[in-house]
């Protein structure tokens, strides 16, 4: 992030100029270019969708007769879940290059490698479970049939036989579950990674090579450094899947940055290396691709409870976070407060990254917040369901609660599985709807900080300091504002009209199941890229101030203290008290 000024006189590029010689509309060109490629694949290359309302008609015509998921249900359910993009042509490719390293235990490379007898060894000590699992299931499906029979033959009208059919479904999907698991271990095969990591490598460097040599990055230096960089990226995946690490959430974000400041503060930065190190430019083409994930029908599944958890609560605690840093613990960095009470609040790193460039923190501050969220997320996602389960939360109302707290996506999906399904759908999605908060939250940091914090940049026209001009207001909040929140806001449109433009599955099996491959699979790498340069640009020393008399460090645990119990009784106030209906569909539902 560029140093902080007060200074009103300063150059400011034509906005023509802007959009070919700044990051920001760059990532917004590059990330454009993946999003286009995309589409064109998912069309070139399609699944059999015309196969998909069948399929649904099987499943309304028997949730409409039972009532709940018969085995016809469950089995049109998994063929239409079967149809998607991602496992046809160039996305079925690009799913296979953005492939990430896998969990190990003990051997590090077998993150990267695994040997064919090494395979074959799984395999054959994965043969009894899955003799042990087909015997089950098919046991358990003879048992659901004759179940579901006597109550089909009743008309489902029998309340005993009904839950008898239930409960006997449970189980044979249960079953289902455990032989799918068991049947991917006995057909684990061998694989090298490697050779699509250089493919990647490759492919990704020529795409930011585009931009890089409009703003001014040196070449030479940029393709040179970038290979480093990406193994750098590498090993972060690695370290971050080791299956302990993995098991209590210490994530790629922070191993990267771990990485790179032990470079920095080691052996050094050579010039080269730093040139290649283009953060920014990394982050933002990374968070215009989160945009895509950000699609609005997600609204639609949780209704006005879970609009009212996010989109009210968040700026509530942003704002009180903010004044509690500003006037009673006095955190000197204005930057620093407002840059740590987004990470805390929205969505963690991207929320940082946004309101950071926004306000103009300096790189420091935003490694400070982004450490602090890594370390404190480590915590939530074991402490909040271990507190959900001692004292019987609802799944939903714990669901709400760890969407609107945890400050990541992958983060909440792992939180929500240790309570269980229905709290993971709940979390999941509470936590994409509050990711749409993103670029309100950056729109709304620029004005403030034109307007308020640094008014004489807004009361200034043509570089002479005079009384409040709107014309001036305006220019400064759309001088600070983010540019590429314009890429992530588009993104998140476009794509939500496509997910909903046929039918919902449709849009499963193409946007979310296709399109979505490209955009998570390069986002998450564009991410890793970007944490391991941050680290190797900042020195220890450069923490010092931030972190001086430990007033982050309270002003996050302060705010998220507030976060949590507020957060957990408008949870419980909507989901559980005034739109209890809701609850139980998704219950019912999930």
């Amino acid at each position: 992030m560029a140093d902080n000024d007060n200074v009103v006189t300063e150059t400011r590029t034509p906005m023509l100029t802007q959009m070919h010689k700044t990051e920001d509309w760059w990532a917004i060109w590059l990330a454009g270019i993946l999003l286009v490629l995309s589409l064109i694949a998912i069309f070139v290359w399609k699944p059999p969708v015309e196969e998909l309302p069948q399929y649904r008609a099987i499943m309304n015509q028997e949730m409409e007769t039972a009532g709940f998921r018969t085995i016809a249900y469950v089995e049109a359910e998994s063929q239409l879940n079967s149809i998607r993009a991602r496992n046809h042509g160039l996305t079925a490719m690009v799913s296979t290059l953005t492939a990430r390293p896998k969990s190990w235990e003990t051997n590090p490379i077998q993150s990267v490698y695994m040997s064919e007898s090494d395979a074959a060894a799984r395999r054959a000590a994965a043969a009894p479970r899955l003799e042990a699992a087909q015997e089950r299931l098919a046991q358990a499906r003879t048992e659901a049939q004759a179940a579901e029979n006597a109550a089909r033959a009743a008309n489902f009208e029998n309340s005993a036989l009904n839950a008898e059919a239930r409960a006997e479904l449970a189980e044979w999907r249960q079953a289902r579950d455990q032989h799918a698991s068991a049947r991917s271990a006995a057909n684990f095969q061998s694989y090298n990674l490697i050779p699509g990591f250089i493919g990647l490598m490759i492919a990704m460097m020529l795409l930011f090579s585009l931009g890089a040599r409009f703003i001014g990055i040196n070449m030479g230096h940029f393709f040179t450094g970038f290979p480093i960089i990406f193994v750098l990226a590498v090993l972060s995946y690695v370290i971050a899947n080791q299956a302990t690490l993995s098991s209590i959430g210490l994530s790629y974000v922070l191993w990267g940055l771990a990485i790179g400041l032990i470079i920095t503060n080691t052996i050094g930065v050579p010039q080269f290396l730093k040139s290649a190190g283009q953060t920014e430019f990394f982050i933002k083409t990374g968070l215009v691709l989160l945009g895509a994930s950000i699609l609005f029908g997600q609204i639609a599944l949780i209704g006005i409870p879970g609009i009212f958890v996010t989109w009210v609560v968040t700026p509530i605690v942003l704002v009180v976070t903010y004044w509690f840093g500003q006037n009673v613990i006095k955190v000197p960095s204005k930057e620093l407060n407002i840059t740590v009470s987004s990470d805390m609040c929205v969505s963690g790193v991207s929320a940082a990254i946004a309101s950071a460039a926004a306000s103009r923190a300096k790189k420091e501050e935003l490694t400070l917040a982004i450490g602090m969220s890594m370390i404190f997320v480590a915590v939530m996602i074991f402490l909040l369901p271990l507190i959900a389960n001692l004292t019987g939360m609802h799944p939903v109302w714990a669901g709400a609660w760890l969407g609107g707290t945890v400050d990541n996506t992958g983060s909440v999906v792992a939180a929500g599985e240790l309570i269980g399904r229905e709290a993971m759908y709940v979390a999941a999605t509470i936590k994409m709807i509050q990711n749409i908060m993103i670029g309100v939250i950056a729109f709304g940091v620029a004005a403030y900080w034109c307007l308020k914090v640094e008014p004489d940049r807004a009361c200034a026209v043509g570089g002479t300091p005079m009384k409040f001009s709107a014309a001036g207001a305006f220019s400064e909040i759309w001088y600070r504002f983010p540019k590429f929140i314009l890429g992530f806001i588009a993104a998140s449109i476009i794509f939500s009209f496509m997910q909903t433009a046929v039918s919902i599955d449709w849009g499963q099996a193409m946007v979310s199941n296709g399109v979505l491959t490209w955009a998570n699979g390069f986002r998450n790498w564009f991410f890793a890229l970007a944490f391991v340069s941050i680290g190797l640009s900042i020195n220890y020393s450069e923490l010092k101030e931030p972190l001086r008399g430990g007033k982050p460090l309270i002003l996050y645990v302060c705010g998220q203290t507030f976060n949590l119990l507020l957060t957990l009784f408008v949870a419980w106030l909507m989901f559980m008290v005034i739109f209890r209906d809701i609850t139980d569909r998704l219950m019912a539902g999930a």
